[in-house]
């Protein structure tokens, strides 16, 4: 079958974020819609996503396929949700496993890495000395985080003020590393890669993974600053706009991680 979004998701080198490639792309004239009807089929890897009957592809040609069948029936809802044109940008889900098909599965230690750097600058870990009372949020809404990391992960953390860098224990960095390649499916990394990175935290993203915590609450502890400024000083509203699109996203990543993370459950 025709590879529907390639033309659309191969980007540059400098754009391998999915988002910005969707984006960037956003002033070329999207593709029509060709497909009546989107169904879930069983594969010998999961589940499928069919468009009239024919299997969909990523955009290198591998197939597309996820393990589970709740996740795969929220990506052909995507799919289903085109109505003329067929926009990337408001298919979050499928961009993400294409990324993890495409390019995380072969590069899952490097992905690693990367959302592993992130432990040495946590955005848990750097805390406002003023005013009182944001930096007596922070420490409401972070540190049940850092004590949860501390008791189930075995990494304990050092807080800093301002933006003071602290060099953490190479312990907690280690016990760290550890929690990330316990999960390490293609679709995992994906989902913790783009929370980890839209966050800032690294802690956040294994929090959701460990179900410890709701995105609804691990996107509140990420906003703390911002939600303080917008109750001091009001909302703009192009941030607004670009925080509900990026809210969007983190949705699609924590789907992508509490499907993989029930799966893994269901055959312990």
């Amino acid at each position: 079958m025709r590879d529907i979004l390639s033309d659309l998701e191969d980007g540059t080198p400098e754009e391998k974020d999915p988002v910005r490639r969707a984006q960037a792309k956003m002033h070329k004239p999207l593709p029509k819609r060709f497909y009546s009807q989107v169904s879930v089929g069983p594969h010998a890897s999961g589940f499928a996503i069919l468009l009239d009957g024919k299997p969909v592809r990523t955009p290198a040609r591998a197939d597309f396929v996820v393990p589970a069948q709740d996740l795969a029936l929220d990506l052909a809802a995507e799919w289903d949700a085109q109505i003329k044109e067929i926009n990337p940008a408001a298919m979050p889900l499928t961009r993400m496993v294409n990324t993890a098909i495409d390019g995380v599965a072969s590069a899952s230690d490097a992905v690693i890495a990367e959302v592993l750097a992130y432990a040495g600058s946590d955005l848990l870990c750097y805390r406002a000395a003023t005013p009182a009372g944001l930096a007596a949020r922070q420490a409401a809404l972070w540190d049940p985080y850092l004590d949860w990391a501390a008791n189930s992960l075995g990494a304990r953390f050092i807080l800093s003020e301002g933006v003071v860098h602290v060099t953490q224990p190479p312990e907690a960095i280690a016990a760290t590393g550890v929690a990330l390649r316990r999960h390490a499916s293609p679709l995992a990394i994906t989902g913790l890669h783009t929370l980890t990175t839209m966050t800032g935290s690294v802690i956040l993203a294994l929090a959701l993974l460990a179900g410890h915590r709701s995105i609804d609450d691990i996107w509140s502890a990420a906003h703390v600053d911002e939600d303080w400024n917008i109750a001091h000083w009001g909302e703009d509203h192009e941030a607004a706009a670009r925080r509900a699109h990026r809210r969007k996203d983190a949705l699609a990543a924590a789907r992508l991680i509490e499907a993989v993370s029930r799966q893994a459950t269901a055959f312990r």
